[in-house]
């Protein structure tokens, strides 16, 4: 990780680089500029160097951490930036926290022609504050616009204008090791017609939010889950792996049955052979010893059903890097989840997701049988150590090594920078 002036173009501000080392390849992995003349000249890319801002006069107290739930207070400023097919992207504005103004016939409002993401910032151990892996955020984000048909964006310059509202408001990260800044990224189509076909107005907002545990149980307590093959939450050549509010909340009536039947969430099931897909709103792992004696730990594939989530490709990436079990991306059936857990071969199984970060499965509700999994009866190990890991990357001026190469961070320049992992950072839109 390295800050750098550009030697060929003066006008050029600062440059935060992260850089992967392979042999004697050199991959840059984030560029973010503050300089107002790397993007190239185009009417429709949004443009960080235009960012309005507007200071909030009237800035509320910050909420003791010890009190913070999930996703009911906010910061004192937002981001906007509204998209037209007449004139492209405006000017980038953040502005004080404030209601949005929607036509009623809103294309978001009737159709659900929006998406959203969910990231954190962290307030470490050394009071800098760390974005994690943001440029993964970004992708998906890309990739759910073009199936939402929103118009695309240049993430970079979409996440440099995310970072600037973050620091903005810096003082709402918690000064707390248990509690984060949540950011949720949105897009919605705001085209005034009632017509079925792709939006010509659209608006990117993003809000921030401190939030403590995500679950009511707490930050590491298990949870139990209702497995009903009745309810399906995703399907192939459905949006399942696209970031779409109309994935979440049809299943809210879902969520509420599993409550009645005494369980906290859901795990999803697809198809005639019952393929555990997701538990809530969190990707799947389970640890187990599978049939060849062998420990392994294993996810459900990115098979068009599932969502890549970013703390699942760093649990992945961790575990392959520390290279001491076998690490799969395969389908799992329920009658194989069953038979593994009634041979004793199940050692964990948990969810992975940004608002949770890990959390340990303790029952599974199948079918009028309460199955109890042994998580916490193995420490549980594994679903400690990523925590713990993970944690102490989003928190600390920690080393982070790799199997390549070790990385430090140096001191930060204006108050955020942009965190990866060492292990497999580039991926393919």
């Amino acid at each position: 990780m390295l800050w750098c002036t550009s030697p060929t173009a003066s006008h050029y501000h600062w440059q935060l680089v992260s850089f992967l080392f392979f042999d004697n390849c050199c991959f840059p992995l984030l560029l973010s500029l503050t300089g107002s003349n790397f993007a190239l000249c185009h009417p429709q890319r949004i443009l960080a160097a235009d960012l309005v801002i507007e200071r909030n006069t009237a800035c509320k107290p910050k909420p003791d951490p010890s009190t913070l739930v999930f996703g009911k207070q906010f910061s004192d400023h937002m981001l906007t930036i509204t998209w037209s097919e007449k004139d492209g992207w405006e000017a980038p504005q953040i502005k004080p926290f404030q209601n949005l103004s929607l036509h009623p016939a809103s294309s978001a409002l009737h159709y659900s022609i929006e998406l959203f993401e969910g990231m954190k910032a962290f307030r470490g151990v050394d009071n800098h504050i760390r974005l994690f892996r943001p440029m993964l955020n970004m992708a998906r984000m890309h990739r759910s616009a073009d199936r939402s048909c929103l118009p695309l964006f240049d993430k970079g310059e979409l996440l440099e204008c995310i970072r600037k509202l973050v620091e903005v408001d810096q003082e709402w990260v918690p000064y707390s090791q248990d509690a984060s800044l949540y950011l949720r990224p949105t897009f919605i189509g705001i085209e005034p017609s009632l017509g079925v076909s792709r939006p010509g107005r659209a608006m990117i907002f993003v809000i921030l939010g401190p939030v403590g545990p995500y679950f009511a149980t707490g930050s590491f307590n298990p949870v139990s889950l209702l497995a009903d093959p009745s309810f399906v939450r995703a399907w192939q050549g459905g949006v399942g792996a696209y970031k779409m509010g109309g994935n979440y909340g049809p299943t809210i009536a879902v969520q509420n049955e599993a409550v009645k039947r005494g369980c906290q969430q859901v795990l999803w099931l697809y198809g005639e052979q019952e393929e555990i897909t997701e538990v809530g709103t969190m990707n799947l792992f389970i640890y187990w010893t599978n049939e060849k004696g062998e420990r392994e730990l294993v996810t459900p594939p990115l098979d068009g059903i599932i969502l890549p989530g970013v703390t699942r490709q760093s649990l992945l990436d961790l575990a392959r890097d520390w290279g001491e079990f076998k690490v799969t991306e395969r389908s799992v059936v329920m009658k194989e989840l069953l038979e593994a857990l009634d041979a004793g071969r199940i050692l964990e199984v948990f969810g992975a997701g940004t608002a949770c970060v890990v959390c340990p499965v303790g029952s599974l509700l199948y079918k009028g049988e309460m199955h109890q999994i042994p998580t916490m009866q193995n420490g549980p190990d594994l679903a400690k150590r990523f925590h713990k890991e993970l944690t102490d990357i989003q928190v600390s001026a920690l080393k982070v090594r790799g199997n390549r190469e070790e990385l430090l961070y140096p001191e930060v320049i204006s108050c955020v920078f942009f965190f990866c992992l060492t292990s497999l950072f580039l991926t393919a839109d």
